[in-house]
């Protein structure tokens, strides 16, 4: 299994009390993301930030990484990607908890596109349930072979998730946030969502503002 690792960001305040982890899109690495967290550390002192590059080269770009390969040739392949890369980030999840002597619900994952997916499928599977979940531009996997039932009893934590996404997304269309939303709340899991108008496949400012405040909120329940 191979071992995660990306840049850091300290905490403003210089002790952490909360780590929040991001997660980037196919193609990219953790540099793509780690800026986030200095925008973020105003609202979110006490949080320490890393962005662990993806286990894999990407397929489609060379300098990249990626969480799983894309093909678009395989309907479930999506499910069977985020299945083989959890272990790895679940791992990288727990060493770094251990590492900064935090229990495991001062965690939050903010995922980007194929990042989001990742966050959603390990979030929802952890023994204890991460602060919150921020994706951004992605989706919830679903598998196209199992039973709903089976589907529905692998969650075993319900952490808040705040869903956003550009209403201009060609990579992945905006109705991926609406079927996210059903889904979640057939789990039963706490979601609410933004769509920045006029946005493609990225992160806008006020998508940025909603989930720093998001996360804020969601740790000071802590």
């Amino acid at each position: 299994m191979p071992e995660l690792d990306g840049p850091r960001i300290e905490p403003r305040s210089g002790t952490a009390k909360q780590l929040v982890v991001f997660l980037h899109g196919y193609g990219a690495d953790g540099n793509d993301l780690i800026e986030i967290g200095r925008a973020w550390q105003g609202l979110l002192p006490n949080a320490a930030f890393v962005s662990p590059h993806a286990p894999r080269p990407c397929g489609q770009s060379p300098m990249g990484r990626e969480w799983f390969p894309l093909t678009f040739r395989d309907p479930n392949e999506r499910w069977v990607g985020v299945q083989a890369a959890a272990p790895a980030l679940n791992a990288f999840l727990d060493a770094e908890l251990e590492r900064r002597n935090l229990p495991p619900q001062a965690l939050a994952l903010v995922g980007f596109s194929q990042g989001t997916m990742m966050a959603l499928h390990v979030g929802l599977r952890r023994a204890v349930a991460p602060a919150g979940i921020v994706g951004y531009s992605g989706m919830l996997v679903v598998p196209e072979t199992v039973d709903p039932d089976a589907f529905a009893a692998e969650v075993t934590s319900r952490p808040p998730v705040l869903l956003t996404h550009g209403d201009q997304d060609q990579m992945i269309p905006v109705q991926a946030l609406m079927h996210a939303a059903q889904g979640l709340a057939a789990l039963e899991v706490p979601a609410e969502w933004h769509v920045s108008p006029g946005i493609g496949h990225g992160i806008d400012q006020e998508g940025l503002r909603h989930g720093g405040e998001f996360l804020a909120k969601q740790f000071a329940r802590l």
